[in-house]
């Protein structure tokens, strides 16, 4: 294996850990104000990259793309990210995010008029169902636990909370596809979180006054310093880093490792158990997964990693 595999290895980790951190944070900060801070944190580090010389250079229809990228990929996807987590389980919350390079591929064959071949047609399938299984099973009988433990256990508005942002991920995926032939990927990821911060401003700066800032102890403090950069930074600039060099029709391999994150984070951070259920589904998404990712002729592989994810 690679240094480039690994990079891609650890920007997984890192966005499957960031689930449960997420959820450990909302437990004590309010979402709007610590997707506020998380915008602020990223700023503070990709500050250099807004150099009025260059972003001159932009074109507006460009401009356009970026702000609609912030709105679903940046804004829309961490508040629904956010009070998803709040509501249900790491575990869950980790085989639902697994879903993306699926939905990726519907919203492909929806808005690109990219039609899917059997295995992508195969994979989205498992995808739906993985998602299936994990809502049937909260819905039918974890709302007791649910109620009793204020979501920790899981539940049916968090779970689809957590499709709607893996939904608004897709969307900027599909977005970015525009860009990244003109822009390069790390200036895509500041003028976003440009946009994202002042899309957030109105939401978070109300919390941020009424919050009293000294209710939360340092572990967390320093846990929203590290989601800041990790989800901002680290994460793209790895898989950034690595799928350059990795072979699209390998790179869905590697989601895999994301609910596994999630999962052994909220197993041994937050004391969850994951359930028949749970591991039923993440067995069907990473069957999805694997399927799409199997090596194809050179011709179609070819195809493949030209309009893939």
């Amino acid at each position: 294996m690679n240094r480039y595999a690994l990079c891609l290895i650890a920007s997984m980790l890192l966005v499957g850990s960031n689930v449960g951190i997420g959820k450990s944070i909302v437990a004590s900060v309010p979402a709007p104000l610590f997707a506020l801070l998380r915008f602020v944190i990223a700023l503070a580090v990709l500050w250099p990259l807004f150099r009025l010389s260059k972003m001159k250079r932009v074109r507006r229809a460009e401009w356009i793309n970026l702000f609609l990228q912030a709105l679903f990929g940046t804004f829309g996807f961490t508040l629904l990210m956010l009070n998803g987590v709040a509501r249900t389980s790491a575990v869950a919350a980790g085989v639902i995010t697994s879903t993306l390079p699926a939905v990726v591929a519907l919203f492909a064959w929806l808005i690109l008029k990219e039609r899917p071949g059997g295995r992508a047609f195969v994979s989205i399938a498992l995808g739906v169902v993985g998602v299936v299984i994990v809502n049937v099973a909260q819905s039918g009988g974890a709302h007791a636990a649910a109620d009793a433990n204020a979501g920790g256990a899981g539940s049916l508005a968090g779970n689809l909370m957590i499709v709607g942002a893996v939904c608004c991920e897709s969307l900027y995926v599909i977005l970015s596809r525009r860009l990244t032939q003109t822009l390069p990927a790390i200036d895509i990821c500041a003028y976003t979180h440009g946009f994202g911060l002042l899309l957030m401003l109105p939401l978070g700066l109300p919390s941020a006054l009424a919050f009293d800032w000294s209710s939360v102890d340092r572990i967390t403090w320093a846990l929203v310093g590290w989601y800041g950069l990790s989800a901002s930074v680290f994460s793209f600039w790895l898989w950034m880093k690595g799928i350059r060099h990795v072979p699209g029709s390998l790179a869905g391999v590697f989601s895999a490792v994301l609910p596994v994150a999630a999962a052994l984070y909220g197993i041994v951070f937050l004391g969850e158990r994951p359930t028949l259920a749970h591991g039923a589904a993440l067995a069907c998404v990473m069957a999805g997964i694997l399927l799409a990712s199997l090596r194809r002729p050179p011709r179609r592989a070819q195809e493949s990693s030209e309009s893939g994810v």
